[in-house]
């Protein structure tokens, strides 16, 4: 944790200011500590640089373990990650994260935290319930304008100063994904920008009455090592006509869009989105006009809803009561 993020935090139980109490350091970088609520009687331990405002334990949110799980083994960041990010929150580019305060709802591996933080903005704060926060962490540690913090989305320890929040592949898979919104948005400054990607329901039939059901009643249930071996297998027999068919572009393949999208990927990412598709316990899968409510219930007049792949929304917003606009 560097001592400056202090000041973008707010007590998780009463919206407090906090006090911190340093026991160990490395350079610039707190390893452990205290947070100590200046309002009320909270704290919250520093540990291993990471502010934790929850106290995960295994099996208390099965969503959580198995994405933590999964992210620990497919930790790595690769150059193509950068493009598939610019796709998920387009109309955004890089031009405009520079010089902002970010705040990404469930960071995972820190993989788009880095991104960000590379394209220079002011800070980035990268939070998620999961211990996937380790990995974001060892993914941006060498980044000074980076944090990642342990909280919960729906209790966001982060005062309302954000000047643009997203939030990619999250919120479909929270047990009310309207609320996570909600509650991410509420951080966001007036004139602020907000973006999300989730996965759609239109054109998506043969996910939710098929691979839904699969997963629910058996995969995600499944020990991290026997899914990822599972995964493995069935990555591996997709490749073949992701190499063979989808990558040559080939009209009237099933679910071409997003297959042709994925088909030159590497290997271990393929891995990745399998296992994906196969931990989470809960996934809604969202119809246009639902999606686009989110926004107009925050007061977004003119949100941006755009269909991504044939299979997902990506949508942008500006919180009103301020100078907002995009750079394109």
């Amino acid at each position: 944790m560097k001592q400056r993020l202090l000041g973008y935090l707010a007590c998780a139980e009463c919206g407090g200011g906090l006090s911190l109490t340093v026991t160990e350091r490395d350079g610039d970088e707190v390893i452990d500590g205290q947070l100590s609520c200046d309002g009320c009687d909270a704290g919250y331990p520093v540990r291993g640089g990471i502010p934790r405002f929850v106290a995960f334990e295994g099996g208390a949110n099965r969503t959580a373990e198995n994405f933590g799980a999964q992210w620990q083994v497919f930790d790595h960041v690769s150059a193509h990650h950068r493009q598939q990010f610019l796709d998920w929150i387009a109309p955004v580019t890089p031009d405009f994260v520079a010089n902002k305060v970010v705040l990404e709802g469930g960071c995972g591996k820190g993989r788009h935290t880095r991104l960000i933080g590379e394209w220079g903005a002011r800070e980035v704060i990268g939070i998620d319930f999961s211990e996937a926060v380790e990995a974001a962490w060892r993914n941006t540690r060498d980044l000074p304008n980076v944090h990642i913090i342990q909280a919960d989305i729906f209790r966001l320890p982060i005062r309302p100063v954000i000047d643009y929040a997203f939030s990619v592949g999250v919120l479909h898979h929270l047990p009310d994904p309207r609320a996570g919104f909600t509650s991410l948005a509420s951080r966001v400054r007036p004139g602020g920008a907000i973006s999300a990607w989730v996965y759609g329901r239109e054109n998506n039939d043969w996910i939710v009455n098929l691979i839904n059901p699969l997963r629910e009643r058996l995969t995600a249930k499944l020990p991290p090592q026997i899914l990822y071996a599972v995964s493995f297998l069935a990555a591996v027999a997709l490749m073949v006509p992701l190499r063979l068919l989808y990558r040559r572009g080939w009209k009237g393949l099933f679910y071409a869009d997003y297959l042709g999208y994925i088909s030159g990927f590497p290997f271990r990412e393929i891995h990745n989105i399998v296992h994906d598709h196969l931990t989470a316990p809960i996934a809604f899968y969202l119809r246009r006009e639902e999606f686009a409510e989110w926004f107009a219930k925050a007061g977004m007049e003119e949100a941006e809803i755009h269909w991504h792949n044939r299979n997902s929304w990506r949508g942008f917003g500006t919180i009103p009561g301020g100078e907002g606009g995009h750079g394109r």
